[in-house]
């Protein structure tokens, strides 16, 4: 009984030796593999083909347990970095002169929201549609109601950078004595981004509408109504919110 008693606490004291471990060197050096002897001077070391090495206890800074070993070199999940949303809304406010070649000239207010995508293959480049609502004055009050596609592109990834835009659709004339026609816009100036979704831009400011204007004719006491097209140019400044 005894004899068995003794045979069986020398196995398990084998296999304790027999563990795989790591032995973490103070130059950095780590050296894995099955502890043969040890004491306080030396540390002699088998490795996974049957090779010897023996380490001066001075030179070892912790011997590790194959456990302790797989906890401590176990992966650590990547912090997930939210990706910000990818729709955003652009809104756009103009003033400025309004000239109408070889006619009255005045001055021009308009105000345009926009909806679309803020990144583009990791570019803070908005492309959206929208409308907007556009007052021109020139002897007589005529209002717009654009409907566009939008392009707005900063020319450096950066947090201060140059912007360029255009726009393109067709202005809605909103009475009965004018009719729109062609829109288009094109800017360039500063944008400042707040953060990757926020950003704010003020540009030089170039709008063009198309337009069909009434105008009655009496001939033979009779009154015509035919429509003149006029071509309106508002230079100006824009200031835009990304958000």
């Amino acid at each position: 009984m005894k004899n068995r008693l003794y045979i069986t606490l020398l196995l398990v004291a084998l296999a304790l030796c027999a563990r795989a471990e790591t032995i973490v060197l103070h130059t950095g050096a780590r050296v894995q593999g099955t502890i043969v002897f040890q004491n306080e001077e030396v540390v002699i070391v088998r490795d996974a083909e049957g090779a010897r090495f023996q380490y001066p206890r001075a030179d070892i800074q912790v011997i590790l347990a194959e456990a302790e070993t797989q906890e401590e070199e176990a992966p650590v999940e990547e912090e997930k970095i939210e990706t910000p949303k990818k729709a955003q809304i652009l809104l756009e406010l103009a003033g400025g002169g309004a000239v109408n070649p070889g006619a009255q000239n005045g001055g021009a207010a308009s105000v345009d929201l926009l909806v679309g995508t803020h990144h583009i293959g990791n570019k803070h480049i908005f492309i959206g549609a929208g409308l907007g609502y556009h007052g021109i004055f020139m002897g007589e009050k005529y209002n717009f109601l654009p409907i566009q596609v939008a392009l707005r592109m900063p020319v450096l990834e950066q947090k201060h950078a140059p912007v360029f835009g255009v726009s393109a659709g067709y202005g809605i004339g909103l009475s009965k004595d004018y009719r729109g026609g062609i829109y288009a816009s094109l800017d360039f100036g500063y944008r400042y981004q707040f953060n990757p979704k926020s950003a704010f831009a003020i540009t030089f400011n170039v709008q063009f509408q198309q337009a069909k204007v009434a105008v009655t004719e009496v001939l033979d006491g009779n009154e015509f109504t035919n429509y003149s097209g006029r071509s309106l140019v508002m230079p100006g400044v824009k200031l835009a919110l990304y958000f």
